[in-house]
Order: structure tokens, then C-alpha cells, then sequence
């Protein structure tokens, strides 16, 4: 058995791939390594690894499982969001905050009747979107959204689905209120713009709504025109329209048009696009023609239609079998404006039918046909008195006239 010393000298020998034949032979090996394993006299226990090229094969080690000791994290720093975000980006997120609650998604269902099971499913058939008019459970939605829908659910942002029913309706603006029965308190009513304040191309607009079935999603852009006139659902054109790049897409209609204060400016109606979706050419009923029809739909059921007292074929089917250009008279309402002034429709003879007056202008306004008829009076206001142009018999005749409310 070897003393320590000679244990040590015999771990350096075999670093080298060395065997001792003899013990004299190894005698002289070994104190030939113990002169290459020492360094400046020092023990072998001191020394360092040789520096090789090679890759040193380490001896199998013993991998502890033992977790590390943990080491405490720094708390993060407190994050300025208003230094991370720009001023619109506040002002957007903001507003999405504060309105998207009074957002809704307005479904349409429809009975799907299956002959082999003899059973009858509610299914949804459409959608679209909407928002809240006041805090009773009032919704304000476009007139295509409902039409010809057998039943409706409207959900509000809490994911809750409440079955609603349509108070009214106005095509020629495509408006529609509907109502659902929620506690008080649940909705909160969007602020419309004051009328009295103009709108100007630039400004910033936010469209929240529903595009394809996506609930509460918002898209921003600006207002790109203002006084459009786009053909309606209601056969008319809807005329004052804003015209936005905000992206609005199916399922968009009947969502609110927001400026930058969260204000109610529009409702997203239609959109212009070859392929369906959204092409940066939107279009919304503004929100004056909003709040003066919206009322009348609550306190009677219908909008207020203003006239002075006659019948009128909305078609125009007459007109155009005679290539006429005007608003044929059809009729005369007893005891109206009309009537006392003289104006006439049409009557039966023994050789046919006779035409009676033609409307060719209100004011200083040309009536070309029942688009710029109704439109005209739609300018105006009960009490209002207007000059109406008519064409009797070849010629052109003026009479001025109050108009007043039909229900």
C-alpha cells in the first residue's frame, strides 16, 4: 500500500494513460509526473486543469433535484399608461369605456319547421346592431335590421339576451325603435350631438358595433364628406348622410357613429363596396334626423309625416305610364289646406280618366318626383307655410299653403 504522497503521484501518472509494469519502472515514471503535475512547488492539490484542444471528459457528476433557492423578484415598476399611449389613443380607449355598455347586438330569429320531426326552431336569421335611446329600455336600430323579422333578441354587452319587440318604424329613414324589458338602470342612453353644432370633414369619427357577428368591436377614421344623399331601404333618398372611412362592415347597421367627446353624431346605415365589405366608404343617417324622428316613434308608434292636405302615390306608377315629371295629385282630403284652396286630383269623365294638378315645386325647390317631394316638406316643420307650384292644364299656377302633422 502506497503512502499518500505516492497515491498522489500515481493519479498524475495515469492522467497520462500510464501503467507501471514493474515497480521500479514505475518508481521513475512516477516522479517523472510528479515533476510535470507540479507547478512552482506547489501541491497537487492546487493544481488547474491542462489546457488541450481536446474536450476533457468529466466524470459522471450527481445532479441534485432539489429546487434552486428562489430568489425574490424585483416588483415591476409602475407603468405611466399616459406616457405609453398618445393622446388619441386615450381618447379612443376612453370612449370605448364609456360606450360600448350602451352598444347592443340585435339578432333576428326566424322558425325553422323540420317536416320529417315535426318540429319548430327559433333560429337567428340575421344581425345587426344597435344602441340605447334611454335607460327604459328603449333601442335604436336601422329599419332593415327588423324588417320582416318574426321575432328579435337584443344583447347587451354583459352577454345577457333579452327578447324585444319593435315599437315603430320609419323606412324613408331607415330607422326602427324596438324595446326590451330590462330593471332600471341596465342601459345607459348614448348623448346626442347638439344639432345646432356643425360637423366638419376631418373630424375624428368611432364606429362601435357587430360586424359579421364580432360583438363590440370598434373601428376609428374620420368624417370624409358631409351632405350625402344615398338611396334608402324606404324608396327614397336618405339625404344629409355622413360619410366616414371608419371601417363598417355587415352586421355594423344600426351601431352608433361617435366624434371624439363620445357624442352621438350618426348611425352606420350602408356602405359603398363591390365585394360586400367594408371598401372606406361608409354612410350614416346623422343624428339630428335621428332625434327628431326617434320621439314620434315613442310618443305614437310612427313618424310624423307633414302635408297639406292631399293624396299622393308614393310609387308613382301614374307618372311614369305618362312620362310625367312632378307629384301627381290623386286626391284632395275634405276640409284641408288643400281643398280650400282649390287644388284638384284626378276625376272620372265619360271619356276616361281627366288629370288634376301636378306638383312641380315647393318653394324655391323644383319637385321632380315623390323623392324631392317628401323631402322638401321633410325640411320643413308644422305651422310651416309653403309655396306650392302646381301645373293645371298647361299651366303653371302658385299657392301657398300651412302644412301640418299626419299620423
Amino acid at each position: 500500500m502506497l503512502d499518500p504522497p505516492w497515491d498522489r503521484k500515481l493519479a498524475c501518472a495515469k492522467m497520462y494513460g500510464m501503467c507501471p509494469p514493474s515497480l521500479h519502472i514505475y518508481c521513475a515514471l512516477a516522479l517523472l509526473g510528479l515533476a510535470a503535475c507540479r507547478r512552482d512547488g506547489s501541491d497537487l492539490s492546487s493544481t488547474r486543469p491542462l489546457d488541450t484542444t481536446a474536450p476533457a471528459v468529466a466524470p459522471p457528476s450527481v445532479v441534485s433535484t432539489a429546487a434552486p433557492p428562489s430568489v425574490a423578484p424585483h416588483p415591476p415598476a409602475p407603468v405611466d399608461e399616459g406616457r405609453l399611449r398618445t393622446e388619441d389613443e386615450r381618447n379612443t380607449t376612453a370612449i370605448f369605456r364609456a360606450v360600448a355598455p350602451s352598444t347592443v347586438f340585435v339578432t333576428q330569429l326566424r322558425v325553422l319547421i323540420d317536416q320529417f320531426q315535426r318540429t319548430a326552431t327559433e333560429v337567428p336569421a340575421g344581425s345587426g346592431s344597435g344602441f340605447a335611446w334611454d335607460d327604459a329600455g328603449t333601442i335604436v336600430t336601422n329599419f332593415h335590421v327588423v324588417q320582416g323579422a318574426r321575432a328579435l333578441t337584443v344583447t347587451l354587452s354583459s352577454q345577457k339576451t333579452y327578447p324585444a319587440r319593435i315599437i315603430g318604424v320609419e323606412p324613408r329613414k331607415d330607422i326602427a325603435v324596438i324595446k326590451i324589458d330590462v330593471p332600471p338602470g341596465t342601459l345607459t342612453p348614448l348623448h346626442v350631438v347638439d344639432p345646432r353644432v356643425p360637423l366638419e370633414v376631418g373630424q375624428k369619427t368611432i364606429a362601435i358595433g357587430n360586424p359579421f357577428g364580432l360583438d363590440h368591436t370598434l373601428t376609428t377614421g374620420v368624417i370624409s364628406a358631409l351632405g350625402r344623399q344615398m338611396e334608402g331601404i324606404g324608396g327614397v333618398t336618405i339625404r344629409d348622410m355622413i360619410q366616414t372611412d371608419a371601417a363598417i362592415n355587415p352586421g355594423n347597421s344600426g351601431g352608433p357613429l361617435l366624434d371624439s367627446s363620445g357624442m352621438l353624431i350618426g348611425m352606420n346605415t350602408m356602405i359603398f363596396s363591390r365585394s360586400g365589405s367594408s371598401a372606406g366608404i361608409g354612410f350614416a343617417v346623422p343624428a339630428r334626423v335621428i332625434a327628431r324622428i326617434v320621439p314620434q316613434i315613442i310618443g305614437t308608434g310612427h313618424a310624423e309625416e307633414l302635408s297639406f292636405g292631399i293624396e299622393v302615390d308614393p310609387g308613382q306608377r301614374g307618372e311614369r305610364r305618362l312620362g310625367l315629371k312632378g307629384v301627381l295629385v290623386i286626391g284632395v282630403v275634405k276640409g284641408s289646406p288643400a281643398e280650400a284652396a282649390g287644388l284638384r286630383g284626378l276625376s272620372r269623365t265619360p271619356d276616361g280618366i281627366a288629370l288634376g294638378d301636378i306638383i312641380v315645386g315647393i318653394g324655391a325647390t323644383p319637385v321632380n318626383d315623390y323623392d324631392d317631394f317628401y323631402n322638401t316638406l321633410d325640411e320643413h316643420h308644422a305651422g310651416d307655410e309653403v309655396d306650392v307650384k302646381l301645373l293645371r292644364a298647361g299651366r303653371v299656377m302658385t299657392v301657398r299653403l300651412p302644412l301640418a302633422a299626419v299620423h
